[in-house]
């Protein structure tokens, strides 16, 4: 397996939207073990914010043109719609090179495990951006469930709801389900992942899915998804972007009590808002909006964890530098991907 001995490691962040812009970019120039060398964006308005936000880095608008310089790089960073994931990766892997892509993964389960095969046959590390397992409520939802103080977890329910009755504004309001699109794939790779990060592999599922949103011939924009663990754990899972009064974004029962957050995490908006990493409020959730551990009639709030989305090139860092592990197995994606599949059979 290749390793990066060099400092810093030569980065390219391919798409320069809201993954490139908001996470990739930032993350990647905060950390000293990472430089930011090359930005790939087509769109003339979006080249021009990288080349302000980063003037050190080269601002190209193909993946063509990225591949012929790849002997100054160690590091591609997929920030691009799903359905361009398995090529771009490929490519980068033919080419040694290291490579982060952003979920949903790929469009289907039998791509991942072709990506795997190759990025091993290759000696290169492949790894997914799985950031919400840095998020400020789950690493503080993982501290209560080590305290003990729910006692027997017996039903997990995760949100991520809002209301965008106009959709993204983006790909995901267009692309196909056989494309990777679909709130499911989407904010599914997200949910199902934190829910076996927490409570371990699924026995069975079920799922429903619809497309409620302005562009009819679009894949899903609402999903419902509920799992049995083999722990014994049942997780209900929803994904909304049509919810006009959104749920709570945890509600987890134990024999002893329960666990509920309201709201969602602030890494995003403060990121694309330009606070950097190395902010001290960065990932600090205010006390309004710690979640409530108890019984009904005398919860007590619960110190919110810091929010750590820089933790992921923290490890990937080590990684690369033969130090430790990925911060995401592809092997986890990959599950989640085949629990996506399965609902979508349902349908």
């Amino acid at each position: 397996m290749a390793v990066v001995a060099a400092a810093p490691i030569r980065t390219a962040v391919v798409g320069f939207g809201i993954s490139g812009k908001v996470f990739h970019a930032p993350l990647i120039a905060a950390s000293p073990a990472f430089s930011l060398d090359v930005i790939v964006t087509s769109q003339p308005e979006r080249a021009a914010d990288a080349s302000r936000l980063y003037p050190q880095a080269r601002i190209i608008r193909t993946p063509e043109e990225l591949f012929d310089c790849a002997a100054d790089l160690d590091l591609v960073v997929l920030g691009t719609p799903p359905h361009t994931h398995f090529d771009l990766a490929a490519t980068a892997i033919a080419h040694g090179l290291h490579v982060v892509v952003d979920k949903p993964f790929v469009p289907t389960s039998a791509l991942g495990e072709e990506l795997i095969s190759r990025a091993a046959d290759g000696g290169v590390r492949l790894t997914v951006f799985q950031n919400r397992r840095w998020d400020a409520d789950f690493l503080t939802l993982k501290k209560v469930l080590e305290s003990g103080a729910l006692g027997e977890v017996t039903t997990f329910e995760s949100r991520f709801e809002w209301w965008r009755p106009e959709g993204f504004g983006n790909w995901r309001d267009t692309v196909s389900l056989s494309e990777g699109g679909g709130i499911l794939h989407d904010l599914g790779a997200h949910l199902i992942d934190q829910a076996v990060q927490l409570f371990g592999p699924v026995e069975r599922t079920y799922g429903e899915t619809a497309n409620r949103g302005p562009h009819q011939d679009a894949a899903d924009t609402e999903a419902f998804v509920s799992m049995l663990h083999t722990s014994g754990v049942r997780s209900r899972l929803w994904m909304n972007g049509m919810a006009a009064q959104p749920g709570p974004r945890f509600h987890v029962l134990g024999s002893r009590s329960a666990y509920t957050k309201w709201g969602l995490d602030g890494q995003e908006p403060a990121l694309a808002a330009g606070l950097p990493p190395s902010d001290p409020g960065y990932g600090v959730e205010p006390q309004g909006s710690w979640g409530l551990l108890g019984v009904d009639g005398s919860p007590e709030a619960v110190p919110a964890e810091r929010g750590a989305y820089p933790q992921f090139y923290v490890q990937l860092a080590g990684a690369l530098r033969g130090q430790g592990p990925l911060p995401v197995d592809p092997a986890g994606p990959l599950d989640v991907l085949k629990v996506i599949e399965g609902i979508h059979a349902m349908a």
